[in-house]
């Protein structure tokens, strides 16, 4: 069995198209590869959206916390292509996004834990499911399809 995979922000951003302040996964490990994945976003005061989400009473805003699940999941799709592809690009573009539930409010000072998993994979649709932990308990849930691209650099 091999060692988990981690990747740092700066590792992330190498997989991902996405920039401050819309990167919303600090760090990725990658425990199966394509297969499952627990991504780390640190949620703090300092995040634009706090400005204007509950003002007085900081909230994430739900949809963010499915689109670090998404973005979460299409970093462990990009890293488990990476030397299938050869001078290609992976984008991952997201088709459908179902069973979200919100559970727990996020608020600065959380670690939010994103747990992804591969439902399917076939071709270029991948299925996922993803949950948001904070202190171990499920803040926020979905599933979601993704269809895979390659382009040239």
């Amino acid at each position: 069995m091999s060692e988990n995979k981690v990747y740092t922000v700066t590792q992330i951003m190498d997989l991902l198209p996405h920039r401050y302040p819309f990167l919303l996964v600090d760090r990725l490990e990658i425990v199966e590869d394509g297969e499952k994945a627990v991504g780390t976003k640190n949620v703090t005061m300092n995040e634009e959206f706090f400005q204007g989400h509950f003002p007085g009473n900081p909230i994430m805003p739900g949809v963010l916390q499915v689109e670090a699940m998404a973005q979460a999941a299409g970093a462990t799709v990009i890293a488990a292509n990476q030397d299938k592809v050869g001078d290609k690009k992976i984008n991952v573009y997201f088709m459908t996004i179902d069973a979200v539930k919100f559970r727990k409010p996020v608020t600065p000072g959380d670690q939010l834990k994103i747990h992804i998993e591969k439902i399917s994979g076939r071709g270029r649709l991948w299925k996922f499911k993803g949950e948001c932990k904070v202190d171990g308990a499920v803040v926020s849930q979905a599933e979601f399809t993704a269809m895979i691209s390659e382009e040239d650099k």
